[in-house]
């Protein structure tokens, strides 16, 4: 038997949702399709002197875990769809890998162990995709065209009949889309097809962004109203940067999401970030909320504010609520939900690069009793360096400025996350009191979570070692 055959005993996932076994020269062998505690046989691919990396071949010890994929463009075969890389993990085991990748990431990168873990955020695992984006080809010698997202490991895009992530509607309208490309006299020049779900008065509200590399012809155009006349949507063209998008006809519902639990109803566009699961969303909202605990005479800074998803709920909360983005026209965005929402008056928005923060700008911003921080995944480290050399040396702090005594830090990348909160409780006198995962994207491997920080000017400094204090679960 040759070594790729050995049976070899899957100890944990990985980032890329891959097994993680050793075999008996004592190599890390990443095995793609794989669950923590199988025994396998791996068919692989690449060998590197400390590490290997295949694909699962055969499975001799079975994980209860394993389940039957919910979409049948899921799996190892040829062809597919690299969308999901989890479908074969029951959704309440994606959640715990999830939180345990949070918790190793804490530790072994910032060396923090949260006090307590919360409990892990869930939702719908179908149908909760509201955005997406939809890659086209035309493809000459096959004589069709694909509209999906890209095979798995690969640039092509999957021959894809449906999906099952996205909402129902959306997912059926695959096939009729690639038949209305498949149909246009600029199909070779139709690249991409961007997908954004509102809610409406009437339901939901689906914009389809269709990008073009060259002017619409009148006769392409008709055939776009009449796919929206039939399967109830809104065209959109982008012919270059995401600032050229506009609709096809002017008309119909605006896309907005709302946040009920504060009254606040949310336009935008369908270029805009907002974020893929509206039902988490919801959710995540209303936890960072409870966490952050704000009072009625307390001021707020949330930095990356967006278009103010954080900062108009805190503004129907806080005294007042100071939103800061590196868009300025996000910021205008924002203002003009803040006047939308009978909220401008509590809600200011400014923008900077939040990247190039020294602790002089951060103290300019004047002093907030709470922080809510929601990076993208290059994470905060400017701001959270800031505050460490705001904490090393008082002396960069003008007279009267404090610190913020609570942050709840909301991530969609652990290892930022775990950066910059070894920098908020080694050097910035802050204590990580809780932190757990949002299950934002079921079947993905992709890790949503938050943290919270109480400051602590006695806390330990310059690298001193974290308590090992066993973390409890916790609800928010």
């Amino acid at each position: 038997m040759t070594v790729d055959k050995e049976w070899l005993r899957v100890e944990s996932l990985d980032l890329d949702a891959q097994g993680v076994a050793h075999n008996a020269e004592g190599k890390v062998v990443f095995i793609e399709g794989a669950l923590p505690g199988e025994q396998v046989q791996v068919n692989v691919s690449r060998r590197k002197n400390n590490w290997e990396q295949g694909t699962l071949e055969a499975i001799r010890r079975e994980s209860a875990q394993r389940v039957v994929p919910g979409c049948q463009h899921f799996g190892l075969h040829a062809g597919a769809c690299g969308g999901c890389k989890m479908q074969h993990l029951h959704p309440g085991a994606q959640i715990a890998i999830k939180q345990r990748v949070l918790e190793d990431n804490l530790w072994h990168l910032g060396k923090v162990k949260p006090e307590q873990l919360l409990r892990p955020v869930e939702g719908p695992t179908w149908g909760y995709r509201y955005r997406a984006r939809l890659s086209v080809r035309h493809v000459v010698k096959k004589g069709t065209v694909l509209v999906g997202f890209h095979e798995r490991k690969s640039r092509y895009v999957a021959d894809m009949q449906r999906c099952e992530v996205l909402p129902a509607h959306v997912g059926a309208m695959l096939m009729p889309l690639r038949a209305l490309i498949a149909s246009m006299e600029a199909r070779d020049r139709l690249p991409q097809i961007e997908v954004a779900i509102g809610e409406g008065p009437q339901g939901l509200v689906t914009a389809l962004v269709l990008r073009h590399l060259e002017p619409l012809s009148a006769a392409d155009a008709q055939r776009l109203r009449d796919f929206a006349a039939e399967y109830g949507v809104q065209w959109w063209l982008q012919p270059k940067g995401p600032d050229t998008v506009h609709l096809l006809d002017q008309g119909g519902p605006e896309l907005a999401y709302t946040l009920p639990e504060f009254g606040v109803v949310m336009p935008f566009k369908p270029t805009d970030f907002t974020q893929v699961n509206h039902h988490i969303n919801t959710v995540l909202v209303g936890r960072a909320l409870r966490l952050l605990d704000v009072q009625p005479d307390e001021r707020v800074i949330d930095w990356f504010c967006g278009l103010g998803n954080f900062t108009l709920p805190l503004a129907t909360q806080a005294r007042e609520v100071l939103g800061i983005e590196g868009s300025e026209a996000l910021v205008q965005r924002s203002r003009e939900n803040a006047m939308r929402n009978a909220l401008a008056h509590k809600a200011s928005f400014a923008a900077r690069n939040l990247f190039e923060l020294t602790p002089a700008d951060v103290t300019a911003y004047g002093s907030a009793q709470r922080w809510l921080v929601d990076p993208p995944r290059e994470g905060a480290f400017a701001l959270a360096k800031a505050l460490a050399d705001l904490h090393q040396t008082p002396a960069l702090a003008p007279a009267g400025w404090t610190p913020p005594q609570r942050i709840v830090y909301v991530s969609c990348n652990p290892a930022t996350l775990a950066r910059d909160a070894g920098l908020l409780v080694h050097q910035a006198g802050y204590r990580c009191t809780a932190a757990g995962a949002v299950n934002m994207f079921p079947h993905t491997a992709h890790v949503e979570s938050m943290a919270v920080f109480e400051y602590d000017p006695t806390a330990p400094r310059s690298g001193a070692e974290p308590a090992a204090a066993q973390a409890q679960p916790a609800e928010a």
